[in-house]
């Protein structure tokens, strides 16, 4: 299975853009204070996402992103596939190639894993992670955090004045 940090850090960045975009477009420097992900892998990925037509862009002041869609039609599947990830669990990438001249003894336990992954991911949706309560008790903790973090800032303290 290939699903690795790239996968991981869409599906969490479109989900914070789903939590956060009801007052407007999100900046990317937003998204990577709240999840602490680089800026400029944001950047990249966001630009796939872009292409795939999963989110949309607004420049200038004020500017940022949001989601293109409404958030029930926007799968994690959809995310995962958008930034060149696989869920593929098989060695061979479904080619059936995966033993010399071959499928290995084990190609259709691995494919069928595949196809249970993908299954599982396309019926989730954006929508339905933003209504679960753990995902909203960990928003509101992250918002906390952004908020105390930006008022030490402004305060001029630094974490080792606490």
């Amino acid at each position: 299975m290939k699903l690795t940090t790239r996968g991981r850090y869409a599906v969490t960045a479109m989900l914070d853009l789903a939590l956060h975009s009801s007052d407007g477009p999100v900046s990317l420097a937003d998204i990577s204070g709240r999840q602490e992900i680089s800026l400029s892998y944001l950047e990249q990925l966001f630009s796939r996402l872009r292409r795939h037509e999963l989110v949309a862009s607004t420049r200038g002041p004020g500017g940022g992103y949001r989601v293109a869609r409404p958030l029930a039609q926007v799968a994690v599947a959809d995310i995962v596939l958008a930034v060149n990830e696989s869920v593929d669990a098989t060695q061979c990438g479904g080619q059936k190639n995966c033993h010399q001249h071959g499928r290995c003894l084990t190609h259709d336990l691995w494919e069928g894993l595949s196809q249970q992954v993908e299954a599982f991911l396309s019926g989730i949706s954006l929508h339905d992670l933003i209504n679960r309560e753990p995902v909203k008790r960990v928003a509101e903790i992250q918002n906390n955090r952004v908020v105390f973090h930006d008022q030490d800032i402004i305060a001029g303290r630094s974490q080792r004045d606490h």
